[in-house]
């Protein structure tokens, strides 16, 4: 008779650094590259391990090193949020609304049923490249439209300029979105 795969229990974290705490988890910073969720929900772990694991081809996922019952350890993302970047900076250009663009799109080719986020899940690391965190939503959410990013988008003053430069780099995406910004 063969056993099953033991489920791996929850570690403890606690001596480790808190880099990030939110509705769903608590985040500790295990290794200068390297970071575990612990999930206050089993379901909300599954949800968000399926997303990272079927990621894992694409460049925008942290990449995934190891997992259990209800924490993710992966990719510390060394960078700050795009909320907190925007709100620094005041002002969109076009080479960053072309790196939101790339990153919706890799969105729906990895088959995300939610292709939106909030800026705040958006990661700028060292290299100016994106990284998208909190992936709950990714197949239980249907948002071809990226409304939370536009709306925050607009509460920041900043949609006119990225739905601008989406008018010149993407018409047809412009024609979808500019009712929402």
């Amino acid at each position: 008779m063969s056993r099953g795969k033991k489920k791996k229990k929850t570690k403890d974290f606690k001596e480790y650094t808190v880099i990030g705490k939110g509705r769903d988890g608590v985040v500790y910073q295990l290794m200068p590259d390297r970071c575990v969720k612990v999930f206050f929900k089993k379901e909300t772990q599954k949800k968000e391990l399926k997303a990272i694991q079927i990621g894992q081809s694409s460049s925008i996922i942290p990449r995934l090193y190891d997992y259990g019952e209800d924490y993710i350890v992966m990719e510390y993302i060394k960078g700050i949020s795009l909320a907190k970047y925007l709100k620094k900076n005041r002002h969109m250009t076009k080479s960053l609304v072309i790196k939101i663009i790339n990153l919706l799109d890799e969105l729906r080719s990895l088959n995300f049923s939610r292709q939106d986020t909030e800026l705040r899940h958006v990661l700028i690391n060292e290299e100016g490249n994106l990284k998208i965190i909190d992936h709950k939503r990714a197949f239980t959410s249907n948002r071809s439209i990226p409304i939370k990013l536009l709306t925050e988008l607009k509460e920041l003053k900043l949609s006119k300029d990225f739905l601008a430069y989406v008018k010149e780099i993407r018409p047809s995406v412009y024609e979808k979105w500019k009712e929402y910004g």
